[in-house]
Order: C-alpha cells, then sequence, then structure tokens
C-alpha cells in the first residue's frame, strides 16, 4: 500500500523512526549522514528516491543548530535526487521560543527556520505541539502541528484518581492547552499560575489562579528545559495544598541539572513523550515516565499518504 513511500532518519530520531516504520510495516531507508574534518556535514540517501514520497524524521533538539543542518542538507539532497514529495517529520520544532520580538532588535529566528525549511524543498511539514501556534502562519506550505495532550489526558485517566484533578497551565499563555487536557480528564477543572519571565529559562510565579487545596494537580506544558520553571509551579502548587503534583509536558528537553533538580523536587511524576530521545542516564531517573508517539505519526503518516484527514487520528486516544 506504501510501496512508493520511504522514511528516513536522522541522526536525533533514529529510534522513534524505527517505531514509525514498524508500525507502518516498512524498512527505515538507508541514509548516511557523515562529518567532515572541519565539521562540515554531508547527507547521502543510499537508495532511490526518484518519485517517491520521503518522510524525513528528525527532531531539532541538541545540538539544536547541528540537527537543523542535517535536515536542510538532506531536504537539498532529496530534491536533488528527484524526490517525488518531501515532508520533514519534526516532532520537536527547535527555536520555536524565538517566535516574536519580545525587545527590541531581537530576531524572530523560527521564522527564519521556516523560511530555510521551504528554501531547502520541502512540500509539508509534521511537528508537534509548537510552542506557538500562530508559527504555522510562517509557512507557506501545508503544516500539520499535532499535539500529545489527547495522549497525555489517556494516560492520566488510566491512574483512575479518586480525588479531584485540577489541570494547571504554567502561565496565562498555555490556558487553551490546559482546558484541552482538562476536557479530556472528565470531572477535572482548571487553573492557572501567573509567572514573570525576567529572562531566558528564568521565571518567577506570582500569583494562582484557582483552587488546588487537597486535589490532585497536573501542570501540562509543551516544553520543560531546565526545569525552573515548572518546578517553581511545583512548589506553588504545594504551598497552596495540593495533595499531589505530577507534570505533563510534550517535549523534554531536560538541559544542563534539570534531571537532577527533578529528582530532588517534590514532584510526584513528569510525564514526557519520545519527541526527544532521552539519554540512558536520563532514561534511569525514575520520576520521568515517556510515552511514545510512535503510532500517532505513524498514523499521520498514513492519512497523509491517503490523501485522509490527519485531525480524524485524535480519536483513537478518546478511550
Amino acid at each position: 500500500m506504501m510501496k512508493d513511500t520511504i522514511v528516513f532518519a536522522l541522526t536525533s530520531s533514529v529510534d522513534l523512526a524505527e517505531e514509525i516504520c514498524a508500525y507502518l510495516g516498512l524498512k527505515r531507508g538507508q541514509i548516511a549522514v557523515k562529518h567532515f574534518a572541519d565539521g562540515e556535514i554531508i547527507v547521502e540517501p543510499e537508495e532511490s528516491v526518484r518519485g517517491k514520497r520521503v518522510f524525513i524524521v528528525q527532531s531539532t533538539c541538541y545540538p539544536v543548530s547541528e540537527t537543523y543542518m542535517e535536515i536542510l542538507i538532506a531536504l537539498d539532497a532529496m530534491k536533488r535526487a528527484s524526490a517525488g514529495e518531501i515532508t520533514v517529520v519534526m516532532p520537536y520544532y527547535g527555536y520555536a521560543r524565538q517566535d516574536r520580538k519580545a525587545r527590541a532588535r531581537q530576531p524572530i529566528t523560527s521564522k527564519l527556520m521556516a523560511d530555510l525549511l521551504q528554501v531547502a524543498g520541502a512540500n509539508r511539514v509534521v511537528t508537534i505541539d509548537l510552542h506557538a501556534p500562530q508559527i504555522q502562519g510562517f509557512f507557506n506550505i501545508p503544516i500539520d502541528d499535532l499535539s500529545a495532550v489527547s495522549m497525555l489526558g489517556q494516560y492520566f485517566r488510566s491512574k483512575h484518581f479518586k480525588d479531584e484533578v485540577v489541570v494547571v497551565s504554567p502561565d496565562h499563555g498555555g490556558a487553551t492547552r490546559a482546558r484541552r487536557m482538562a476536557d479530556s480528564i472528565p470531572g477535572s477543572t482548571i487553573a492557572i499560575i501567573d509567572k514573570r519571565r525576567t529572562k531566558p529559562n528564568v521565571a518567577e510565579a506570582m500569583n494562582l489562579i484557582g483552587e488546588v487545596d487537597g486535589k490532585i494537580c497536573i501542570i501540562v506544558d509543551d516544553i520543560i528545559d531546565t526545569g525552573g520553571s515548572i518546578l517553581g509551579g511545583v512548589k506553588m502548587l504545594y504551598e497552596r495544598g495540593a495533595k499531589e503534583v505530577y507534570c505533563a509536558v510534550s517535549h523534554g528537553v531536560l538541559s544542563k541539572d534539570a534531571v537532577a533538580r527533578i529528582h530532588d523536587s517534590p514532584i510526584k511524576e513528569l510525564v514526557i513523550t519520545n519527541s526527544i530521545e532521552l539519554s540512558p542516564e536520563k532514561r534511569k531517573e525514575a520520576k520521568i515516565k515517556q510515552i511514545s508517539v510512535g503510532y500517532m505519526l505513524a498514523k499521520t503518516i498514513e492519512a497523509i499518504h491517503s490523501h485522509k484527514p490527519v485531525s480524524e487520528l485524535y480519536h483513537i486516544f478518546n478511550d
């Protein structure tokens, strides 16, 4: 059914691409990513892509600029090898936090990345939980911004909490995401943390809108990087009487000493997806639970291949 389709993995998402291919019943495409002595990257597909539907799987996580360059060079290689249609499956879209000019003379780097992907030859982009949904407007090609919220909601529903659940947004901008999560957990309500971000990776929780006393809280966000912002929210919720605090995050960037901070915190569990692959050391942390987006991405590729609505795949997480 998908004999004209090839799924390639670049260096950051090999395991995820293998899982996607297993669901699709495909053998992962062979591709070589090599470096010259000075650090230049060369990417060469090792099988014919002429006239094929090509999917390149790569999250642009650390080292972000290098993983982006791999995609751009791979796109150029596919285009020059006469690929029929090229889709970039980028579960984690790096540079998404630079989506606007927050101060004078700042770049809008997420727009620059969108331009580069299009110029390099991408015909479509698939991503998961963009930091800002309006980034979709930076593209002049189709973009499917999937959401892991339904999947995360299914995970927490399976816990069958006996106490009342409150879904907490760590800031005002995430209130819509928190509402979607609350809609997937029957009987839950929402709360919002009012915080002030003083500089990148530094945020101070100020106030809480909503009631959490004696309740189970689930903080839902798109990214956890150093962990400072979310763990500040966790501390506030316990101070306001929360019984237990969980975190549900789409992308586990987990930079610097984030894992150690999570281990030492009172957080009950951090649930993340495998949009970013964890190192063996990070996987050992008992408080971190990782769930897979492989099936969701495989069904998305199927939908794109067969020209069916991608939105229908969210129904699979309603049980």
